[in-house]
C-alpha cells in the first residue's frame, strides 16, 4: 500500500470507527507517547538497558504502526499530502546525499 492509500484508509477508518479526528494536539501528544514505547523496545532489546520481563512480550512493528498511525492522522487532519511531501523529501535527501554518507569515515 503506497502512503496516499493509506491516508485514505486511515480516514476511512476515523470515519467507522472512530466518530472523528482527535484534535492536533491531542494526536501530536500520541505521537509522543506512541514514539516513547518504540524508543523503549529499541533502548531495551538494542541498547545497554536491560529488558524488563514485561516488555519482553512488546511487537516493535505493532508500535512503529501505531506511531505510522497517528502521523496518517496529522497528516489527515492538516491537509498534508504524505504522499507528495515523502516523495519530495526522498528526492531531495537523493540528490543532497548521493555521495555523503560514502565518503563518511565514520560509516567504514
Amino acid at each position: 500500500m503506497d502512503i496516499k492509500n493509506a491516508q485514505l484508509e486511515v480516514d476511512n477508518w476515523i470515519k467507522t470507527h472512530g466518530v472523528r479526528y482527535f484534535n492536533e494536539l491531542t494526536n501530536m501528544a500520541q505521537l509522543t507517547e506512541e514514539v516513547g514505547e518504540v524508543a523503549r523496545i529499541i533502548a531495551r532489546r538494542y541498547g545497554e538497558q536491560s529488558e524488563k520481563e514485561s516488555d519482553k512480550n512488546k511487537d516493535l512493528g505493532e508500535e512503529l504502526a501505531d506511531v505510522m498511525f497517528v502521523v496518517l492522522c496529522l497528516a489527515n487532519q492538516t491537509g498534508v499530502n504524505l504522499q507528495e511531501a515523502f516523495d519530495k523529501k526522498l528526492d531531495l535527501k537523493t540528490k543532497r546525499d548521493h555521495d555523503r554518507h560514502h565518503n563518511n569515515e565514520k560509516l567504514k
